[in-house]
């Protein structure tokens, strides 16, 4: 995207960028409390754990080729209770709670992996697992769904391509059709329906995607031609086969209810389980409608807000908005306005492209081509990913994106938080009274999709009632385009937690906003919570709760050995 560097290409090398962030001085360290008590004890030993275990969680490469085969997952899932035994192991009484919290995080990754193997299972269930290309940077800190290792982030790269990243791609795009040959073995006993036919998109997504970055790069080598066109011809035929083999596929796609509690307080770190998340919907749902219904009927005499209709408007109307956000930020001492903050969100404003009129474009270009200040507080996405780059996390497991989008209800939650906390603080006074209305209409569309993503975990829908469902509890009918929910409903299904974390993550920090003003009695202020919230970096919000209150959630009561999942 225009105006913002690159971020590190390192999905081949994840422990060699954490063995940079850990301490120097490691080894004299370790051996030291080794001669003194034979169970570690020391942060500096929990970040060399860390360093291990991310390197253990890479799968093995054959030739280029990551290995997913069923021996190879099974010789991973025999070592992985010692790895928990190592964790456990830890005498952690006497630290600090940040220290433990940087613990629970590994706990939780574990727990991830554990989950992987034993239930969700991606390299066995979910074809899309074997997608490669990432033409995009995503808005929260790591891929949101599951990725194989090896993935591609084109987007890393700077262009003219250099020799070095072109011979790169060259082999990195080579290896594309026999990760796909790999992947038919894999995926043999896959019955999930939903999961293979979401699939078939995907497969075809890639080679769209492979063909349009050959088309920017074409000629820069032969080798990184005959490469991707061999990607692109193997990505058009893996989606073919997809499609034959569809034809047998009859299964739930969903972890089931029980399954999906367990993750969410053993992996999300989320203190509510499948029932919670439901109940929390439907009344979000029911708030966020009749909210819209009032403020439609308050506005009745005024005119409806007019979409914006050419280049020019967009890009001045665009930047009003950074411009206004970043002064809100400040006069209304919400949190700290850093040098950043404004290149973060400027470079991600887009650009307006024209439709024909009537047509609903995008269910989130309805808000901004309406009112761009509404929207904007979600972008603060950008302003996240711009602080992990800034000014990291001092530790290495809190500075380096979780596995297994561990973050999704805080980063989500924030982004969705905000929208509202910000309309009650004044961000849209100046505005037309309507742009209010936009932010219950999207809170009404994110609770309408979170209920459909938990009723196909649940296996109470199959994927075209959930598609209806988010569609018809959507207002105005902007979410017209069955894709697009087909998309969404998609990754829910790929990572479970995902579909509710951008309200169920609001609702947390509501409740730590809560909890901490009580707590400061007439000493709270917004600007603080958001710098202390801020500082404990984009973990889950149970994990800051505890690091900011002093409050320990019962779901980090784990006891002094490996917890046993229900269904083992």
């Amino acid at each position: 995207m225009p105006g913002r560097a690159p971020r590190p290409r390192s999905p081949l090398s994840t422990a060699s960028v954490l063995l940079a962030l850990a301490p120097l001085a490691l080894g004299p360290a370790i051996a030291a409390a080794q001669d003194a008590d034979p169970r570690p004890s020391t942060r500096e030993e929990l970040y060399a754990l860390f360093q291990e275990w991310r390197a253990f969680e890479r799968t093995d490469f054959i030739d280029g080729v990551p290995d997913y085969t069923e021996a190879a997952m099974a010789r991973q899932f025999a070592e992985l209770p010692a790895w928990k035994e190592r964790l456990w192991s830890f005498d952690t009484t006497d630290w600090p709670v940040e220290a433990q919290i940087d613990w629970h995080l590994v706990r939780a990754e574990m727990n991830g992996l554990d989950f992987d193997h034993r239930i969700r299972r991606p390299w066995a269930r979910d074809p899309a697992f074997y997608v490669m290309m990432y033409p995009a940077e995503s808005d929260v800190p790591a891929h949101e769904g599951p990725v194989m290792h090896g993935w591609i982030d084109t987007w890393t790269y700077d262009h003219p391509l250099s020799d070095a990243d072109a011979a790169e791609l060259a082999g990195r795009f080579a290896s594309i059709p026999a990760v796909l040959e790999q992947a038919k073995e894999n995926l043999a006993g896959s019955n999930a329906r939903d999961l293979w036919e979401a699939g078939i998109r995907s497969f075809r997504g890639q080679a769209s995607d492979i063909r349009d970055y050959s088309i920017r790069v074409r000629g820069r080598s032969d080798a990184l031609d005959d490469a991707m066109a061999g990607a692109i011809a193997a990505s058009e035929a893996f989606a073919e086969w997809l499609e034959v083999e569809l034809v047998g596929k009859t299964g739930p796609s969903g972890v089931g209810k029980e399954a999906y509690s367990w993750y969410m307080h053993n992996v999300k770190l989320t203190p509510y389980s499948w029932d919670d998340q439901v109940m929390i919907m439907r009344r979000e749902l029911a708030r966020s409608h009749s909210s819209m219904l009032l403020e439609e009927n308050r506005n009745r005499h005024l005119p409806e807000l007019e979409r914006i209709r050419s280049a020019e408007e967009y890009d001045r109307r665009l930047n009003q908005s950074v411009d206004m956000y970043m002064d809100f930020l400040e006069e209304e001492e919400v949190e700290t306005v850093e040098p950043w903050m404004d290149a973060a969100l400027r470079a991600v404003n887009g650009a307006f492209f024209a439709v024909p009129e009537g047509t609903i474009r995008n269910f989130f270009y309805e808000v901004i081509y309406r009112d761009p200040d509404a929207f904007r507080p979600h972008m603060h996405h950008w302003i996240e990913l711009a602080r992990m780059r800034e000014d990291p996390h001092p530790s290495p497991i809190r500075a380096t994106p979780s596995l297994y989008n561990i973050f999704d209800h805080r980063s989500e939650g924030l982004a969705t938080g905000v929208e509202e906390m910000f309309m009650h603080l004044g961000l849209l006074d100046d505005n037309s009274p309507r742009a209010r209305e936009l932010i219950w209409i999207m809170l009404a569309q994110r609770a309408a999709r979170a209920i459909s993503g938990l009723m196909l975990h649940g296996n109470e829908f199959q994927m075209e009632e959930a598609v209806e469902f988010a569609g018809r509890w959507t207002p105005r009918g902007w979410l017209p385009d069955g894709d697009l929910v087909r998309g969404e409903q998609h990754l829910y299904l790929r990572q479970p937690g995902y579909g509710t974390s951008y309200v169920a993550g609001k609702v947390q920090i509501e409740e730590l906003m809560a909890e901490e003003a009580l707590d400061a009695g007439g000493d709270f202020t917004v600007k603080r919570f958001f710098h202390d919230f801020y500082a404990a970096g984009v973990i889950p919000t149970v994990l800051v709760r505890w690091e900011m209150t002093g409050l320990k959630d019962p779901i980090l009561e784990v006891g002094e050995v490996p917890q046993e999942a229900p269904w083992r």
